[in-house]
């Protein structure tokens, strides 16, 4: 005989996608290839963005990131007032490169260990589930974002209580625009590594393409697009230029000598952030298209 149990979620008056969710959070939760690949960007925030500059600053000496820049401006830098900066400028590059490894892993492993095969059969609808694994995956993100933001200010606070400087913090409206613009930024480039494992069905060859893409093919395009004018137009709608333009109007300055990798001001900020928000809701279109066309195994 059978039981409520034994029926599908939405026949028990469940949400499946709210369901698929939960199933999703308590998987990623579980998982330690997600907390090393969250240790790995916090490790690399608090590294480039503050342990070597205040080394810097204390030793006296002059390093890759900062040479010729006067002690004031880097130590300036460092404080409190400064984190909205801080915030987003590693993301357009470095920290989308990490969040397309998680994205891909996400999705990757989930065809590689059979998950997808098993739940798209017997489980919710395909696009519950997808719409699960998507909410779950951006509730990580912006949970990471949140923990960032208060990472950088608990090192900026030490900083300004060891120097003996001001610990005020930064207006309001500054720190929500960098959030907002930190979290599109980090959504945009998870969503393309989700793509990236829902096309090659594994997170080995989809993590190798979203780093070759994220941290090589992009620069070279940009730098053969100064000789060639049909290169540099097609580069203007590439996402690494649409992020790194979009943090880089944001921060302003851009294009000195120790300007923080992938930061651009190719575009405006308002083409940025629309070019930004274009792809972050063509990817996941183009993911449930992919997801509802093929066969499972």
């Amino acid at each position: 005989m059978s039981t409520v149990l034994d029926k599908p979620a939405a026949d028990r008056g469940g949400n499946p996608v709210l369901d698929s969710t939960r199933a999703e959070i308590l998987r990623l939760r579980k998982w330690p290839a997600v907390w090393v690949t969250i240790g790995a960007w916090l490790s690399m925030n608090a590294m480039f963005g503050y342990i070597f500059d205040y080394v810097t600053y204390t030793s006296g000496t002059s390093s890759f990131s900062n040479e010729g820049e006067p002690r004031a401006a880097i130590l300036a830098r460092l404080l409190p007032s400064s984190i909205p900066d801080l915030l987003a400028q590693g993301m357009p590059m470095f920290g989308g490169a990490i969040m397309m490894v998680l994205g891909a892993i996400i999705a990757g492993n989930g065809y590689g260990w059979g998950t997808w095969k098993t739940v798209l059969t017997q489980g919710p609808s395909r696009t519950s589930t997808l719409l699960g694994s998507l909410s779950a995956m951006t509730a990580l993100v912006a949970g990471l974002v949140t923990v960032t933001l208060l990472s950088d200010y608990a090192m900026s606070l030490a900083v300004a209580i060891a120097q003996s400087q001001s610990t005020a913090l930064p207006a309001f409206g500054d720190t929500a625009q960098a959030v907002g613009v930190a979290f599109l930024v980090m959504e945009m480039w998870a969503l393309a590594g989700y793509l990236l494992g829902t096309v090659a069905r594994g997170p080995a060859l989809s993590v190798g393409l979203g780093l070759v893409w994220a941290l090589v093919i992009e620069n070279l395009l940009r730098g053969v697009g100064t000789s060639l004018s049909w290169v540099e137009s097609f580069t203007h709608v590439l996402p690494g230029t649409a992020s790194g333009s979009l943090v880089g109007q944001m921060i302003g300055n851009v294009g000195g000598p120790n300007d923080t990798p992938g930061l651009l001001d190719t575009l405006s900020f308002q083409r940025g952030l629309w070019t930004t928000v274009a792809y972050a809701v063509l990817l996941p279109l183009l993911t449930w298209w992919l997801v509802r066309r093929r066969d499972v195994t």
